[in-house]
């Protein structure tokens, strides 16, 4: 499937000193309808028991059977529980890929711009249980940048570049990470989405949650494999983000498209039924091969699209996710 965009007029953009105002209005919308929908000091994208084995005590009438200590039991003669100790210091990791292939929507929002918002969403579930975040961020592919500061300006991104925000709690370090996401300028070229997984891999980390935002336009065989390692050991809830383009053409006569990342030129006679039907074909079978990757790798999958309310999707999405879990847990 190309990355074809549409040459028509951009989008509009906010200007720079604008910036900070859209910024925190997108943190009010979703502070607002993710704590009305999602009730609960405590709310993980990926909501498990969040506890870790503690010592062992004597059982006692109305504990958990699920508990028991069977080891320390046998030893003893004498029924034992485990206790757990809450975790609650979770550490959540963002991969987001901002090649500029992102650099494109024909709906109410840009790919970019659902990118910031699910980063914001993520953001604001993780860090109000005094948890850390930190981010990897893809303007290409190759180069790593050395880990950096980010309360403050946003990190330098040019072409080929992957920048690291280490990972930190509290709500100022979390919106200077979502300012330096959002300062991040997209850059030409193509990236690397591989490279950008390795990233959470290497070094490795505390047992977390890790997070992916991307089309997946790149080949499956470049990131499959990292995510499948990514998941051995934290986590991983993938986010693809889609525009309704991507999966079908209009019948709009001559349209000329250009690829963001290679700036090719096609024109497309998309009044061919059979052209668009080819297309729509290639499309769903691109995308079938993007979710049996992500299912292969063990990863929860969200799609977000930049026609629909990718809020309420996010929304759905996490409720369904508690219920498969409660429902997995509960006797």
């Amino acid at each position: 499937m190309a990355r074809a965009a549409a040459v028509t007029s951009p989008t509009p953009r906010p200007a720079p000193d604008r910036s900070e105002a859209v910024l925190s209005r997108l943190q009010l919308l979703v502070t607002r309808k993710l704590d009305g929908l999602l009730q609960g000091d405590y709310a993980g994208l990926l909501p498990g028991p969040g506890s870790e084995a503690g010592e062992s005590r004597e059982y006692r009438p109305g504990d958990d059977v699920r508990r028991m200590d069977w080891p320390v039991t046998a030893r003893t003669t004498t029924p034992h529980v485990r206790r757990t100790v809450a975790d609650r210091e979770l550490e959540t990791w963002l991969a987001l890929d901002l090649s500029a292939s992102l650099d494109f929507g024909t709906g109410q929002w840009l790919k970019r711009e659902v990118v910031v918002a699910a980063a914001a969403a993520i953001t604001h579930l993780t860090v109000r249980g005094g948890n850390r975040i930190g981010a990897v961020i893809g303007t290409g592919g190759g180069v790593a940048a050395p880990a950096r500061r980010w309360r403050g300006a946003p990190p330098p991104a040019g072409p080929g570049v992957l920048t690291r925000l280490p990972a930190r709690s509290g709500r100022k370090e979390a919106q200077g990470l979502l300012r330096a996401v959002a300062g991040t300028a997209i850059q030409p070229g193509r990236g690397d989405l591989g490279a950008l997984i390795e990233m959470l891999n290497r070094p490795p980390r505390r047992r977390g949650v890790a997070v992916v935002v991307s089309d997946f336009l790149a080949p499956a065989e470049q990131w499959a494999r990292p995510m499948r390692k990514l998941r051995v050991r934290h986590d991983v809830l993938a986010i693809e983000v889609v525009d309704p383009r991507e999966l079908e053409l209009p019948d709009v006569g001559v349209l000329p498209v250009v690829d963001p990342e290679s700036g090719e030129l096609h024109e497309v006679q998309t009044a061919d039924p059979r052209l668009r039907q080819r297309y729509a074909e290639a499309a769903t079978a691109q995308r079938a091969t993007i979710a049996a990757a992500l299912r292969g790798a063990g990863a929860a999958h969200l799609r977000l699209r930049t026609d629909r309310d990718w809020l309420l999707d996010m929304v759905r999405f996490v409720a369904a996710q508690r219920h498969a879990r409660t429902r997995g847990t509960t006797r």
